[in-house]
């Protein structure tokens, strides 16, 4: 049996009366790529920002690598995680938004190493060395002393993946990476995403409204709907031969809007 280094076991989410994430149960293998497509409002995003504990949730645990990251032993049983422990768990997990979130006064090369200087306590010396090392991987050697207003969108979006990656984190968490680009620069961002994928141990969720890279890059797709996981299967069953209604809609839809 695969290892698993993501476990949701009947996570809750709510805003208010609207429940966004509802009793979500879902086993990620280690190394494993889940693609995660479905409608506007289906949770999908909301699953990622729970995982890396940027909101809490209502009920469940959510656990990375065998351990609870949510929660934590206290007296035989689990209780809600300190702030601590929540640093402890995100330090494994790697994120990747929409938007850039680049420090605008840092060139690329500071930005992809200010966290491993301030949260894991690297010297200067060695954050800059693993930092050129990243932006060379993603293809941007030549830029890392550029600014992120000299940089164009994909350039910005590789910058953020390689500060991700500095962290060395064990899951990479990518939502709609690309929906902020022209498809041209999409492409440039997506090759970098596919190579991530190909080149190292690295379990990753990426949140795409991309049905043609969800089907050429993931091991899984799971269609959400209504804070749930209305089908999933292999980019060949899910795409190829819908069981669920509400997915063949969905598919249709997305394939008519091309």
């Amino acid at each position: 049996m695969t290892a698993l280094m993501v476990r949701f076991r009947g996570v809750t989410k709510r805003y208010g009366p609207l429940t966004v994430l509802d009793h979500l149960d879902l086993d990620v293998a280690r190394n494993e790529k889940v693609a995660i497509i479905g409608p506007s409002g289906s949770g999908k995003s909301t699953l990622l920002r729970v995982l890396m504990m940027l909101e809490d949730i209502d009920e469940g645990v959510i656990e990375v690598d065998g351990a609870p990251i949510t929660h934590m032993p206290r007296d035989g049983t689990l209780v809600r995680a300190s702030e601590s422990w929540k640093r402890q768990g995100r330090s494994k997990i790697g994120m990747v938004f929409q938007s850039f979130n680049l420090f605008p006064h840092m060139t690329a090369l500071q930005n992809t190493a200010e966290a491993p200087v301030s949260a894991l306590g690297l010297s200067r010396r060695e954050a800059n060395e693993r930092a050129a090392e990243l932006l060379d991987m993603v293809g941007l050697a030549d830029k890392r002393d550029h600014y992120p207003s000299q940089l164009s969108g994909g350039q910005q979006q590789r910058v953020a993946i390689a500060r991700a990656l500095a962290m060395r984190p064990q899951v990479m968490l990518f939502d709609e990476v690309t929906s902020a680009l022209d498809p041209e620069l999409c492409g440039e961002v997506l090759s970098v995403i596919r190579r991530l994928g190909e080149e190292h141990s690295l379990t990753m969720l990426m949140v795409t409204h991309q049905m043609g890279f969800a089907r050429e890059f993931a091991d899984r797709v799971c269609f959400f709907s209504e804070g749930k996981i209305a089908e999933q299967g292999t980019p060949q069953q899910l795409f190829g031969a819908p069981q669920n209604e509400r997915t063949q809609m969905f598919l249709r839809a997305v394939m008519d809007a091309v």
